[in-house]
């Protein structure tokens, strides 16, 4: 259906889904070289002129395409991945299964991450576009996070955590069921005072996590002790001074359910510092070293490997045309449980 507008000369009122420089020129009523010198400020163009060119640019919603030359031959096969940061040992796996199975199937990764900034997050996604990648697949900071991102067709899979795209589809596990039985398998080996150590508050998971710890609480009448609770433990730094103040209550706790791996790796030695091994450690995320310390560490194995070849089964359809947004279940669960090895079954010293 045709619309009227009072939008820049030349437009015709039926606006294409992908605008080229040739489509802004033809709007404007310019040629295609006057276009590209607007598009590179260059000084010799009148302001008329200028001005005609950039309202098209803005109608079509254009952007630039750094990546034409490749397009020439085909559609890109490159696929932005975006995630928190590879310098932490869950997302670096996951990236790195991701690139694997993109790689087997013929498809490049481009990863990014997002430092868990908001611009940073927009900004890699609208790259992505501007890039002509074939798809995405990106850990959100929030499931709205990317809900006014122009993101142009391209599909898209969440991952780790539930985004709200029309279409997209989410791959993660059942945090608040994974945080539930690792209490349920503290509180069966005798501990009542639980702490909780996990980093911002505000991400998902991260609430996923506390809901399934009270879950468990609740369900064998244990109070809930928010003093027993760390919940802003943001980097690594931070775990001495979190587990100091744990230590210094009048009850302390006797486990701590760490909530990823980041943290794991570090409360693993202050606990040292303290002298204090008698603790119960159950780890959310399993990590290189946790089966060869001695005890070696209990943990909830939310496989990165297992997720980022789910998240690629899930995107590799569409990229193949093979599927279209919104067909498959909107979030998918990947299997997760617990592995027993040796701190998460520690009974209380009074025990």
């Amino acid at each position: 259906m045709s619309t009227t507008s009072d939008s820049p000369r030349g437009g015709t009122g039926a606006e294409p889904e992908n605008a080229t420089l040739k489509d802004v020129a033809k709007r404007a009523g310019v040629s295609i070289k006057t276009a590209s010198r607007v598009l590179n400020d260059h000084p010799s163009v009148a302001p008329t002129t200028r001005k005609a060119v950039l309202e098209a640019m803005e109608v079509l919603d254009y952007l630039p395409d750094p990546a034409a030359q490749s397009l020439r031959g085909g559609t890109d096969r490159s696929v932005g991945v975006l995630v928190d940061s590879i310098g932490d040992v869950f997302f670096a796996e996951l990236a790195a299964s991701i690139e694997a199975e993109l790689d087997a199937h013929g498809y490049r990764s481009m990863i990014v991450s997002s430092n868990r900034d908001p611009q940073r997050e927009r900004d890699a996604v609208n790259m992505f576009v501007q890039r002509r990648c074939a798809g995405m697949i990106v850990a959100p900071l929030g499931r709205d996070s990317l809900s006014t991102a122009r993101l142009r067709g391209t599909p898209l899979v969440f991952v780790d955590r539930i985004g709200e795209v029309a279409g997209a589809q989410s791959v993660v596990v059942d945090d608040r069921g994974l945080s539930a039985q690792a209490t349920e398998h503290l509180i069966a080996h005798g501990h009542r005072r639980i702490a909780v150590l996990s980093d911002r508050p505000l991400l998902e998971t991260t609430q996923n996590r506390h809901h399934g710890y009270r879950d468990a609480m609740n369900r064998h009448g244990l109070p809930v002790d928010e003093d027993l609770i760390a919940a802003d433990v943001p980097e690594p730094s931070d775990v001495v001074p979190a587990v100091e103040r744990l230590l210094a209550l009048s009850e302390p706790p006797t486990a701590i359910l760490s909530t990823n791996s980041r943290l794991s790796l570090a409360l693993l030695p202050t606990l040292q510092q303290f002298g204090r091994t008698d603790i119960a450690i159950l780890a959310y995320g399993d990590f290189t070293l946790a089966g060869s310390l001695s005890p070696a560490v209990s943990v909830i194995d939310h496989s990165p490997a297992a997720i980022g070849a789910a998240a690629v089964a899930a995107l590799l359809p569409r990229l193949d045309g093979k599927g279209t947004a919104g067909s498959g279940e909107s979030v998918i669960y990947v299997p997760a449980g617990l592995i027993a090895r040796g701190s998460g079954e520690l009974r209380p010293r009074s025990a």
